[in-house]
């Protein structure tokens, strides 16, 4: 498993602080650095000269709006951007991306004047979610054509504002052109601690010279300085409500109704938070779990079976594969009782002992009418398991009072169980119908969901590593790839 998100998150807890003077909460901020390798060639006697142009997404409109362009780098079909796109990064937002790619064939701004070369859909959780933040993908947007791979990197940017200006020379290099000296420049590279390298900054060329001495420069020191890649993996269970209280899933008065048309409001909460959670769980596989209901061929009473109706393998693939299991459980179990959430708690609680080192994190999402059962059971698995690394969300779908699932947040008064505190706040509840957009823009109304029942995540993350006394992991010692001796005068 890739390492950990723990930098990130605790830079996040941080940077969440709100702030009084401008009334707002600060964004942590995430450095995006774009490659590609073997894009289309648009030119007839010479390579591509490629440009990538990206676009963010409304949360209210979903129109695209450009936000940057790269510089433009003549006659290659492999380029690596210097220009980096700098994005404020929320963990409990669905930020979307589209990266375009152009050969760029005149000096016009207008970008119908080019040659399309491809694109590409991300999120920016995905970016900073894939291991070592590095997501490569295949390039898209021509038919029958392979556009090659776009390869986006992400870091965040520390608060450091320092500046470093530098000059540069060299002596006597080699003499590379026929008929009169070189033109030199310089491209500066700064190693990350996976091995990679990643392009930050690259002089002028200076004509026909054996003896360049290059323009001063400033950078910022951040440009220079690599973050932490080890990052933790973030590993999500859904667990679904089948007890009867929900009412008759044919019937359109109850809250698993399937109506053709439109989602329940069970696969609404299901999305709007699996959705984020996911770029954040390297596989993509989650196990999903029903409680509550009598199952086929006996008609035993179970308040922990998989979805899918595979004990020995309960994982879904992605958020649809959860969604289809969850369509397909409501054909072929009976809706029953009791309401316990005991065992879906201990269920993740179990998998949380077993890796206690802070290469891993659970997140237990819970989708309920409220009617509780076993509240004692509940909270004494609660207790227990705000020792280990996992947080719990609970949606609480339907009209109920959710009395007892604010007693369960912890929010007011800390949650105990014979005696004993839990030693950290793990569970978040929010009720459904808080979000439900009276005009039906289920798009936004879900956003603002996810974001509420996440936002908690971070800081619940870090009170874990913080209480074991785990930090995040030394980098390795730098490093220097064979051959690669580089003598400079400064």
């Amino acid at each position: 498993m890739e390492g950990d998100i723990m930098d990130k998150l605790e830079d996040m807890a941080s940077v969440y602080e709100f702030d009084p003077l401008t009334g707002n909460i600060p964004a942590t901020k995430v450095e995006i650095t774009v490659s590609c390798r073997n894009l289309l060639d648009r030119d007839t006697f010479s390579k591509s000269d490629p440009l990538c142009v990206l676009y963010t997404q409304g949360a209210e409109t979903k129109q695209w709006r450009e936000f940057g362009r790269t510089e433009v780098i003549d006659n290659t079909l492999n380029p690596d951007f210097v220009r980096k796109y700098i994005l404020d990064y929320f963990f409990e937002e669905k930020q979307n991306l589209r990266f375009d790619l152009y050969d760029v064939d005149s000096k016009s701004p207008d970008l119908s004047k080019h040659d399309f070369l491809g694109q590409m859909f991300c999120t920016l959780g995905e970016i900073v979610g894939s291991p070592a933040s590095r997501l490569e993908k295949p390039l898209g947007g021509i038919p029958g054509k392979n556009c090659g791979t776009i390869i986006l990197s992400a870091e965040e940017l520390g608060n450091c504002r320092d500046s470093a200006t530098m000059q540069f020379c060299a002596n006597k290099l080699d003499k590379k052109d026929f008929f009169g000296k070189s033109d030199p420049f310089m491209v500066f590279y700064r190693s990350n601690e996976d091995g990679t390298f990643t392009i930050c900054h690259k002089t002028e060329v200076v004509k026909n010279t054996l003896n360049p001495v290059w323009q001063p420069f400033t950078i910022p020191v951040r440009a220079l300085c690599n973050g932490d890649y080890d990052r933790t993996q973030i590993n999500f269970t859904v667990a679904i409500d089948f007890t009867a209280s929900n009412g008759n899933p044919s019937q359109s008065t109850s809250l698993h109704y399937m109506n053709p048309y439109q989602m329940n409001a069970y696969a609404l909460a299901l999305k709007a938070v699996g959705e984020i959670i996911q770029d954040y769980d390297s596989d993509k596989m989650f196990p999903a779990l029903g409680f509550g209901a009598k199952l086929p061929p006996d008609g035993r009473v179970s308040h922990e079976f998989p979805l899918n109706g595979n004990i020995e393998n309960p994982y879904c693939n992605g958020i649809e594969g959860i969604l289809e299991a969850y369509h397909q459980s409501l054909k072929t179990v009976q809706l029953y009782g009791p309401t316990n959430f005991a065992p879906v708690v201990n269920h993740v609680a179990r998998y949380a002992a077993a890796v206690q080192d802070g290469s891993q994190y659970f997140v237990l999402l819970i989708i309920t009418d409220g009617v509780i059962s076993d509240m004692s059971q509940t909270k004494e698995a609660i207790v227990n398991a705000a020792k280990l690394p996992m947080s719990i969300i609970i949606v609480g779908v339907g009209q109920a009072e959710f009395d007892a699932m604010v007693e369960l947040d912890g929010d007011d008064i800390r949650i105990s169980s014979r005696g004993k505190l839990a030693e950290r706040d793990i569970v978040q509840f929010v009720p459904f119908r808080d979000y439900m957009d009276r005009t039906g823009n289920h798009v936004l109304s879900m956003a603002r969901l996810a974001k509420d029942v996440l936002a908690e995540i971070p800081d619940q993350f870090i009170s874990y590593m913080k209480s074991r006394g785990i930090k995040p992991n030394p980098a390795p010692p730098p490093y220097t790839p064979p051959g690669h001796t580089h003598h400079t005068q400064i």
